[in-house]
């Protein structure tokens, strides 16, 4: 459970030992970040806020429960606190294999390649072409400004 993630993870083993064909998949618009391909966790999903909305499912950290409605009436889905200390002592173990892998170490190589200049203050800001500074209050002595955009359609 993984409510602060806006993203659901199931990895193919997972769907596969649960018998579910993966002509049934399709492919989703939503874009997602910082997952390493390739690399296997120690959990058989991750599930998020969009999944929790759509089955309107309650996490409780504390009590390590899942409660969901189902057909029946209420389905809990829950585990022991030994369990999930287990799980946690396995993905710290598979974290560090993972940190010093050869095939993460070249995805490094690749991000810093890509990194911008550093010697560019973070919090510096550019005007874009087509764009001008507004005061936000004209009447207020902060002088706060805000960026708007020139050349935006009449749509």
């Amino acid at each position: 459970m993984d409510g602060g993630s806006g993203l659901n993870i199931m990895y193919a083993k997972t769907l596969d030992e649960m018998g579910i064909d993966r002509m049934n998949l399709r492919p989703i618009r939503a874009p997602f970040h910082g997952v390493i391909p390739g690399f296997l966790g120690t959990f058989h999903a991750i599930l998020g806020r969009p999944c929790y909305a759509k089955f309107m499912a309650v996490p409780n950290y504390t009590y390590l429960k899942l409660k969901m409605l189902g057909p029946c009436g209420v389905i809990t889905i829950g585990t022991s606190f030994r369990r999930a200390y287990e799980c946690e002592v396995k993905c710290c173990g598979h974290a560090s294999a993972i940190v010093t892998s050869e095939e993460l170490a070249t995805l490094r190589e690749e991000v810093i390649e890509e990194t911008p200049d550093a010697k560019r203050s973070f919090g510096s800001f550019e005007l874009a072409k087509g764009s001008k500074e507004v005061l936000v209050d004209p009447s207020s002595s902060e002088g706060k400004k805000v960026c708007i955009g020139t050349a935006l359609s009449s749509e």
